[in-house]
């Protein structure tokens, strides 16, 4: 009993992968950037875990929200600059959902195979 590969199915599939991941990963990464240009600096309190390694205080969670409304308020961007940045952030946020849902489809549905 001999088993082959075939190779060129093998690398397809890494490539589609790869490309991807970095897709999701730069959409993401560009939403959030736009999502700070508009104005809209998402600051996320942690989740307390008695196991954590770092909690941070009620202060530092104050400090950082505090920060982000000061970084708010310094943007050079017009109201209509604001509003567009925050349109490319949802579009980039929702091409993410989409690649992601995309592949989850491709995975379950089998690709054509």
């Amino acid at each position: 009993m001999s088993v082959e590969i075939d190779w060129l199915a093998f690398l397809s599939v890494f490539a589609a992968a790869l490309i991807g991941a970095v897709a999701i990963v730069a959409f993401y990464a560009l939403g959030l950037r736009m999502l700070v240009r508009a104005g809209r600096v998402p600051v996320v309190t942690p989740a307390e875990f008695t196991d954590a390694i770092t909690v941070l205080s009620e202060k530092e969670i104050k400090r950082a929200a505090k920060q982000a409304q000061k970084a708010a308020r310094k943007s050079p961007l017009t109201e209509g600059q604001k509003t567009l940045a925050f349109v490319a952030a949802l579009g980039c946020f929702a091409l993410c959902a989409a690649a992601v849902i995309g592949g989850i489809l491709l995975i379950v549905l089998g690709g054509g195979h």
